[in-house]
């Protein structure tokens, strides 16, 4: 973390002031008795892990890979020619991995 040197500095005294002054706001906050979130609707919305996707359908158009791209060796995803750092046909690395 960066630290300006050329800013005022505060007191031990000033410090003591904006945390009492802090706690009493967030007290305030807390006691205010309003609730932010619906906790029904938030489960509604809420997906479990495992969950029974077989009647989800994917509509995804597969595109063979074209003369302009490669397949990194490492991370094994397809990019442009222009991502290859090093290495021709099967040892082909991406800039990423390299």
């Amino acid at each position: 973390m960066a630290t300006d040197y050329d800013t005022p500095r505060k007191t031990d005294e000033e410090l003591h002031e904006e945390s009492l002054e802090e706690l009493k706001a967030r007290r305030a906050d807390a006691q205010s008795g309003q609730v932010d979130i619906d906790e029904a609707e938030a489960a509604e919305n809420l997906e479990l892990p495992g969950a029974d996707l077989s009647g989800e359908e994917l509509t995804v158009k597969v595109v063979p890979k074209q003369e302009d791209e490669f397949a990194c060796s490492r991370c094994f995803l397809v990019k442009h020619v222009n991502q290859r750092a090093r290495g021709e046909g099967l040892k082909a690395v991406c800039r990423d991995c390299d």
